[in-house]
């Protein structure tokens, strides 16, 4: 408890803020949540995601939250962008529930997917977002000014995103005796690919 105490309040907001802002079930939290109950380079998804997320938070405590405001174009590109990914993905998950039969034993071997495919999703699930860049680099990176230590304030948000992603991806193994079974699997790829929609409607009607 005295190292706690002895620790600058700045990094406890960050990290109140940042795990906060990254709770809420998302496209990338879904994705995340899949591949921990596959087992499948669970890992490097995790490290993606978080390191995707620092990269973010430091932008925007350093200062680079006018970046919509230099380049008036960015927003709209990275909006349909990403609305246009999230459809694709989320008629993907769909099908993949239609279908079902589709690797129904967590952390099943057969049929794994490539790392580079498996990252690629990720990445572009993360940095075609534009709702990412809203809460890390504006949001996170205006609060951050108010604080006497901005930079610890950004540090406690990214221990927040790396406490998040591998809590998510390594926790939802203990979710494996449930999705054990062909139908929780197809329940799952249901609610991942209406995600998928319902963000990118919003995103379209914003």
């Amino acid at each position: 408890m005295p190292i706690l105490t002895s620790l600058p309040p700045s990094l406890f907001a960050g990290f109140g803020l940042g795990f906060s802002l990254i709770l809420a079930i998302g496209a990338q939290n879904a994705f995340v949540l899949r591949q921990g109950l596959r087992r499948q380079h669970l890992f490097w998804v995790c490290l993606c995601c978080a390191v995707s997320d620092a990269l973010l938070i430091a932008a925007g405590v350093l200062g680079f939250g006018s970046l919509a405001q230099v380049f008036p174009w960015f927003e709209s590109v990275m909006r349909f962008g990403g609305a246009a990914f999230l459809l694709w993905y989320g008629a993907r998950s769909l099908m993949a529930a239609w279908r079902g039969g589709e690797t129904l034993q967590a952390g099943q071997d057969g049929g794994e997917r490539p790392l580079l495919p498996v990252l690629t999703t990720v990445l572009a699930l993360t940095w075609l977002n534009p709702h990412v860049y809203l809460d890390t680099v504006v949001l996170l990176g205006s609060i951050s000014a108010q604080y006497a230590d901005p930079l610890v304030f950004g540090l406690g948000a990214i221990l927040a995103s790396f406490t998040f992603f591998f809590s998510l991806g390594y926790g939802a193994s203990l979710l494996a005796p449930i999705f054990a079974r062909p139908r929780a699997w197809q329940v799952l790829d249901v609610i991942i690919g209406l995600t998928m929609w319902a963000i990118a409607l919003k995103l379209i009607l914003m």
